[in-house]
């Protein structure tokens, strides 16, 4: 999933807006029409989608009714047209905010911010180039996602929550797998070397998940 979809067909404003979200860690896809923008969409979704009107073929406001008919993803609505009925009218179809061009890029930027930090602080988490959202159970590694079964990123997740503690195999394997699992603690073993394979630079050598031995792991 991208951060950001910014749909605006005009050039000029489009780019410098990437470059500026970007800058600030975002991942950011950009669209110059809405039915690019809802192929996007569909496909890869986003956390947040900023929409222009007037646009080439489908405007503005089909593509934020068209999107909230099935999600509920933030939409900021970023347009020349300030009348009050555009405004009325994009806040009736869901948008979040309508906000006015010309924009002051550091009160949008803010906003962004906001929304981010109020809609998806507690699901998501950062560690170095790894990335974990909690609600959706995925992780990514430079932005890249990592295909893992639950057990590997419920594993992951608990590494990355304690960083520079060290936890013990029977802690782990408690947590994970349960003190009354059928499983054996070897399971433990294997995980860890497929996350490894996953998460570290080079899997012989790993700078992230270090065993303490005769202990456990330690994530760093």
């Amino acid at each position: 999933m991208i951060d950001i979809l910014i749909t605006e067909d005009n050039k000029e404003l489009a780019e410098p807006l990437c470059d500026f979200l970007r800058a600030d860690g975002y991942t950011v896809t950009w669209a110059d029409t809405g039915e690019k923008a809802l192929n996007i969409f569909e496909k890869y979704g986003a956390r947040l989608v900023l929409l222009d009107i007037m646009l080439p073929g489908m405007d503005g406001f089909a593509v934020c009714e068209r999107i909230r008919k099935t999600n509920d993803t933030p939409i900021f609505i970023i347009s020349a047209k300030g009348e009050k009925n555009d405004k009325l009218n994009g806040l009736i179809l869901g948008a979040d905010d309508y906000i006015e061009k010309p924009y002051d890029i550091d009160i949008l930027l803010a906003k962004i911010a906001g929304i981010f930090k109020r809609r998806y602080s507690l699901d998501e988490v950062t560690s170095g180039d790894l990335r974990l959202n909690r609600a959706e159970k995925t992780a990514y590694k430079n932005d890249k996602p990592l295909e893992m079964t639950n057990k590997e990123f419920e594993l992951l997740q608990l590494l990355v929550d304690n960083p520079g503690k060290t936890l013990t195999k029977e802690y782990l394997f408690n947590k994970i797998w349960g003190s009354d699992s059928f499983s054996e603690q070897q399971t433990l073993t294997v995980h860890i070397k497929w996350l490894r394979e996953k998460i570290e630079d080079d899997p012989k050598k790993p700078a992230r998940i270090q065993t303490v031995w005769g202990v456990g792991y330690k994530f760093i």
